[in-house]
C-alpha cells in the first residue's frame, strides 16, 4: 500500500485546493480510488473523499475503519482527515457530508455514474446555496508530475522489474505454452516484491506476436518463433511496465533487421525526451524512423503512455490528430512514461521493445535497465 509522507500529502491537498479556488469551487467529491489513494494513502476497495477549502472528509465502511484509524499517526499520516463511517449506504453518508457544505461542489465526471449524480442532485434539492459542477481530470493533472516520494518508489520498481526481465530466458523455451510462460513470469514478479501484476501478462508467440495486446493461450512456442513478452508490476501502489522480444532458437536475418529498426526507433524517441518537448514530437521520433524503414503502417499504436498509480495515465505519446488534439502540453521534469515502439506483421509476427523513463532537467532517465538486445532462447 502507498505510504507517501505526511508532508507530500499536505502539498497534494494544497494543490487540489488551489485548483478548486481557480475554478470557483468550494468542494470536490472524489470517487476515483486512484485519486483517493493519491490524497490519503488509502489502498482499500471502497471509499469516497470530499475535499473542501478547509476539510478532507473521508467516507468508508467498517471494513477499513481500523486500518484508517491506525494510520492516522506517524510519518505517513494523512493530515486533516475527517473520518466519516458509513452507517447505511455510501450515498447517504456522502449526502450527510454535502449538507454541511454550501456553494459550488465539483464532482469527477469520469468517475460518477449518471444514476448516482441524478440521485445526489435530487436529494440535495434545488437550493441556490449548493450546485453540483462537473470537473474533468482535476486531480489527474496534478498526478502527471511525480513528487520525490513517487519517483523514488518508481525507480525502485523499475530496478525490480528489470531484474525480472534479466531472468526471462529461464522461462521461455520451445514446447512450453504461452500460458505456462505467463504464469512463470507472474511468479517472478511476485517474488521480486511486487504486490501484484500491473495487468495481464502478455506472451504472444509466432503469428500471435502481430497482435499488440494478445492474451496468452495454449499455443506452444516453436523453433523460429518470435515471442513478445509484455509484463509489469505494482510496487507500493505504483506501476511499471516493460516489454522484450525473444527468438526461439537463432533469430532469422529478417527478425534481426526488424528488431534493429525498432531498437533504433526507441533510442531516437528516448533521445528526444527533454523538458518542454512535445509529446507528439517524441512519438514522431520513433514513427518517422520506422516509416523511413518501410514499417510505418506496421506501427499502429502510440509510442508511450504515462505510469503511476495506474498503468495507463497521462501523458499519452501519440501521433497528433488534428480533429482531437487541439493543444499540446509540454513535457515537464517528473513525468514518467513508457517508450514502446513496435512492428506488427499479420501472419508473421511482431517485435516490441518497451522501457520506462522519467523526464529530468537533462532529458530522459531510464528507470528500467535490462538489456534491449534481441534475446535468443
Amino acid at each position: 500500500m502507498p505510504h507517501a509522507p505526511t508532508a507530500a500529502l499536505e502539498r497534494r491537498h494544497d494543490a487540489v485546493r488551489s485548483a478548486l479556488a481557480s475554478r470557483s469551487l468550494d468542494a470536490l467529491i472524489v470517487t476515483s480510488l486512484s485519486n483517493i489513494a493519491y490524497l490519503t494513502n488509502f489502498a482499500g476497495s471502497s471509499a469516497v473523499a470530499v475535499v473542501t477549502l478547509d476539510h478532507l472528509y473521508f467516507i468508508t465502511d467498517f471494513r477499513y475503519v481500523t486500518a484508517v484509524t491506525d494510520e492516522r499517526s506517524g510519518a505517513a499520516a494523512c493530515p486533516g482527515l475527517d473520518l466519516v463511517v458509513v452507517d447505511s449506504t455510501y450515498d447517504a453518508a456522502l449526502l450527510g457530508v454535502l449538507t454541511r457544505e454550501t456553494g459550488r461542489v465539483g464532482f469527477e465526471a469520469a468517475h460518477l455514474t449518471v444514476s448516482r449524480h441524478g440521485w445526489l442532485a435530487a436529494s440535495l434539492g434545488t437550493a441556490a446555496a449548493r450546485e453540483l459542477v462537473p470537473t474533468e481530470g482535476l486531480i489527474e493533472r496534478l498526478r502527471v508530475v511525480k513528487d520525490g516520494y513517487e519517483l523514488a518508489t518508481m525507480r525502485e520498481a523499475g530496478r525490480r522489474i528489470s531484474g525480472v526481465a534479466r531472468e526471462l530466458l529461464a522461462d521461455v523455451s520451445a514446447g512450453r505454452t504461452e500460458l505456462e510462460v505467463a504464469l512463470a513470469i507472474d511468479a517472478r514478479i511476485r517474488r521480486a516484491g511486487f504486490s501484484r501484476t500491473a495487468f495481464e501478462t502478455i506472451v504472444a508467440s509466432g503469428p500471435n506476436a502481430a497482435l499488440p495486446h494478445a492474451r496468452p493461450g495454449e499455443r506452444r512456442l516453436a523453433e523460429g518463433d518470435l515471442v513478445v513478452l509484455d509484463f509489469g508490476g505494482v510496487y507500493d501502489s505504483y506501476c511499471v511496465d516493460l516489454t522484450r522480444t525473444v527468438s526461439i532458437g537463432p533469430a532469422s536475418p529478417r527478425a534481426r533487421d526488424l528488431h534493429a529498426a525498432v531498437l533504433e526507433a526507441q533510442t531516437r524517441a528516448i533521445r528526444a525526451v527533454a523538458p518542454a518537448a512535445s509529446r507528439f514530437a517524441i512519438d514522431a521520433a520513433a514513427r518517422d524512423l520506422l516509416t523511413v524503414r518501410g514499417f510505418g503502417e506496421a506501427f499502429g499504436h502510440g509510442t508511450g503512455h504515462g505510469l503511476g498509480l495506474e498503468v495507463h495515465e497521462d501523458p499519452r505519446l501519440t501521433r497528433r490528430r488534428a480533429e482531437v488534439d487541439a493543444s499540446d502540453e509540454a513535457l515537464r521534469p517528473g513525468m514518467v512514461f513508457t517508450i514502446e515502439p513496435g512492428v506488427y506483421l499479420p501472419g508473421w509476427g511482431g517485435i516490441r521493445i518497451e522501457d520506462d523513463v522519467v523526464v529530468t532537467e537533462q532529458g530522459a532517465e531510464l528507470i528500467t535497465d535490462a538489456g534491449r538486445e534481441l534475446l535468443e532462447a
